[in-house]
């Protein structure tokens, strides 16, 4: 009797189970996790990794903002005096400077010179045939140059009268030499560092995940032409490749710098994933795949690349570090960036110079922006990659 009644319930639709039987329905209807759910639970788990990601997150929000011109489009406005110290230090005890278009007074006549007559003449009769202000030396003589000079002195008494802000002693966090915000040179600098990173890790994550995949799958004399060009590229040490390659280049630029960083430095990618892609090209899911005609293409990128995809997004998240802290030694060594785009590395290389003087605020702006991205990131990249691994459960 028993067992009709539970027959009649599982083919019934309205029949309500027992407190006993819901457990049993409600296994059934489920699924195990996949990798990348389980890998956001780990992550979830971890407190670390939580913070390091949202750390890195408002950097991301920060260069959002920065490329939209909503925060830092005004950078290199001057809006305080030279060299102007944090706030917290108050304003600077030397301040004078004078004015840069101010004109000198003529020397006073010398009431013994036997030529003072003759020279007041000449003056007079070169300032009717010459209405233009003329700037005479010691001796009287006209400068030629006095026109040209003039006309200076009048653009930039023209330019500071345009100037409506008034520059202030002190800055939240200083200014250089410019007077520039250090702040907003800052978020500048970050833009350019960030996005140099992120796009030479993602082309050099493609070439080394691409190489990989065709030297791994087909093997034989192409794996053996690739390792030859692998063992090229590692043979010299990195730093002196992309120094050389920079002095090679010698085109200064955002793009410069991302090939420079993107074509070498491929080779630990593609040392990895070549690894697991000569361990799954003859798993059971590929030789099935084969089975049925899938090409070659399709069975490197649909079927074997979904399987080692956690270890390029790792080597992805590694080399955004390492190349952000590429960029800052390039531009600090004077390979970088150009004279009128501001990074990390070009405020470090300014802040050189700054240190003999004492002004050491752009250097702690520049360091302590940079430490904490990349000590967020690289704490994100351990766990991601503890999570990822299918070993750690």
């Amino acid at each position: 009797m028993n067992t009709n009644v539970e027959l009649s319930n599982v083919a019934g639709n309205k029949v309500e189970a027992t407190p006993t039987e819901a457990p049993v329905l409600q296994l059934t209807a489920g699924h195990s996790p996949g990798l990348w759910t389980l890998a956001w639970r780990r992550l979830r788990a971890d407190w670390v990794a939580m913070a390091s990601l949202a750390v890195v997150g408002i950097y991301f929000l920060v260069l959002l903002l920065s490329v939209t011109g909503l925060i830092a489009k005004d950078w290199a406005d001057e809006v305080g005096v030279n060299y102007a110290p944090p706030t917290f230090m108050g304003a600077q005890a030397d301040s004078g400077s004078g004015d840069v278009g101010a004109v000198e007074a003529p020397p006073p006549e010398n009431p013994l010179d036997p030529l003072k007559d003759i020279i007041r003449q000449l003056r007079a009769d070169h300032t009717v045939a010459h209405p233009a202000p003329v700037v005479a030396n010691d001796y009287g003589i006209a400068d030629p140059l006095a026109k040209e000079l003039t006309e200076i002195r009048a653009k930039l008494a023209l330019d500071s009268a345009k100037a409506t802000i008034v520059r202030k002693p002190t800055l939240p966090f200083g200014a250089d030499k410019w007077g520039r915000d250090i702040i907003k040179k800052t978020i500048k600098g970050s833009e350019t560092s960030i996005i140099v990173g992120l796009v030479s890790a993602l082309l050099a994550t493609a070439l080394g995940t691409i190489f990989a995949a065709v030297s791994g799958y087909f093997g034989g004399w192409v794996d053996d032409a690739f390792n030859w060009f692998y063992s090229i590229f590692t043979s010299v040490p990195y730093l002196l490749l992309i120094l050389a390659v920079a002095a090679v280049l010698q085109q200064k630029g955002v793009l410069t710098i991302v090939l420079i960083l993107g074509l070498t430095g491929w080779t630990g990618t593609y040392r990895l994933i070549r690894a697991e892609y000569m361990k799954h090209k003859s798993r059971e899911y590929v030789m099935a795949a084969d089975a049925i005609g899938a090409s070659h293409w399709r069975k490197m990128f649909s079927h074997i690349f979904p399987n080692v995809s956690h270890v390029a997004l790792v080597q992805l998240s590694i080399l955004v570090v390492g190349f952000i802290k590429s960029e800052v030694i390039l531009s600090f060594l004077g390979f970088g960036v150009p004279v009128g785009t501001v990074s990390w590395g070009s405020m470090l290389n300014e802040a050189q110079n700054e240190l003999i003087l004492g002004k050491w605020w752009q250097l702690a702006a520049a360091s302590i922006a940079m430490a904490i991205l990349v000590t967020a990131f690289s704490l994100f990249t351990d766990a991601l990659r503890d999570a990822l691994d299918p070993k750690l459960k």
